[in-house]
């Protein structure tokens, strides 16, 4: 029997974004984003960030760098000699693979075929353009065809699997931010020294350097794989509950760097989130919650293909960096951090501390 888990939501904001994916050119929106989450002092804290994007002009802008979902499939050959000879083979029909895949979907393109080679083994990593879905279950179904009619062309391989591990999917891995997978989303913004003071109680040298020492440098000493910030996890898993996602995909999507500068005009800070896993349409965006949630959000638009779910992601990313700089502020203050925290979890209506 099927039943409902209940997680406490709240409706943070709103905050102020700008960029294509949010707005028309030269202008701003303003978003209230849903947080389900127990650990309710998040909101506060996200609160926070986002009545400081209030203050600024334009509030956060943010871009998408790239989009797509990949599946890698695993073939087995003879030898290395067969595998490598099997994937020239392979690049060489790629565009009889690309109208194979746009013939069977009326969603999915192939973009990229990335062949990799391990002894007698082929990995073949395929990326598609899946528009506003997440596209787990459209690439995966495309792969398979895929892999049919690669067989077919007798290159000497065996089946191996539909999905290698080179995808990679729902693990910490280095291909998925160089090779890409999802939505590579940045959110940045400009803060005047003025309002780092009067908001945050530190200053831009204080922050720009705890980012280095604790989000680089301390990253680094802990083995981080491409990932080098504070605490992008606990705004994604609120976001991804409150609207319908993969929670899993957490893993990778968490994966992402927080920068920033102490410039003359104030703190430059950002966030790259380079593996954003989200959706619009698909599994689980059909409950009444989560319909209710897009359409608050404004991604439930009749817009191109892909623009839905690119807005969720630009959101989302705006939504991090809200709770990184709220974090990272508290951290720069002696005792700020436990003490905010205690407060936080007396205020849990989601408005700035």
């Amino acid at each position: 029997m099927n039943s409902i888990t209940g997680i406490p939501t709240s409706w943070v904001g709103p905050l102020r974004v700008s960029g294509e994916a949010v707005a028309a050119a030269g202008t701003h929106t303003e978003v209230a984003v849903p947080l389900a989450t127990y650990e309710t002092p998040l909101w506060p804290s996200v609160g926070r960030g986002a009545s400081i994007s209030r203050e600024i002009e334009g509030g956060i802008r943010t871009v998408i760098v790239d989009e797509r979902m990949t599946r890698s499939v695993l073939f087995v050959a003879e030898s290395a000699i067969g595998a490598e000879a099997a994937a020239q083979a392979i690049r060489h029909r790629e565009p009889e693979l690309s109208d194979l895949v746009a013939s069977g979907s009326a969603h999915a393109r192939l973009l990229e075929i990335h062949p990799e080679i391990v002894g007698n083994l082929l990995f073949v990593r395929f990326a598609f353009r899946t528009n506003d879905a997440s596209g787990h279950n459209m690439v995966t179904q495309a792969s398979d065809t895929l892999m049919e009619r690669i067989l077919s062309w007798n290159l000497g391989l065996d089946y191996g699997s539909v999905s290698g591990n080179y995808c990679s999917d729902k693990k910490a891995t280095a291909v998925n931010g160089i090779l890409g997978r999802g939505r590579n989303v940045v959110a940045e913004i400009v803060l005047p020294h003025e309002i780092v003071q009067r908001r945050l109680r530190s200053s831009a040298e204080k922050m720009a350097e705890l980012v280095i020492r604790k989000n680089l440098v301390g990253s680094t000493v802990a083995g981080a794989l491409r990932s080098a910030n504070a605490h992008y996890a606990n705004m994604l898993l609120a976001f991804y509950l409150a609207t319908g996602q993969d929670a899993a995909n957490i893993v990778e999507g968490s994966q992402g760097i927080t920068y920033a500068e102490n410039r003359a005009e104030g703190l430059y800070f950002s966030t790259t989130l380079p593996h954003l896993i989200v959706g619009t349409v698909g599994n689980g965006k059909d409950l009444p919650h989560v319909d209710e949630a897009l359409e608050r959000l404004g991604c439930r638009d009749d817009r191109e293909p892909g623009a839905n779910s690119r807005r969720l992601a630009a959101l989302m990313a705006a939504t991090v960096l809200c709770g990184e700089l709220s974090l990272l502020a508290a951290q720069t203050n002696p005792g700020e951090l436990m003490a905010t925290h205690i407060e936080m979890e007396r205020r849990e209506d989601g408005e700035p501390a």
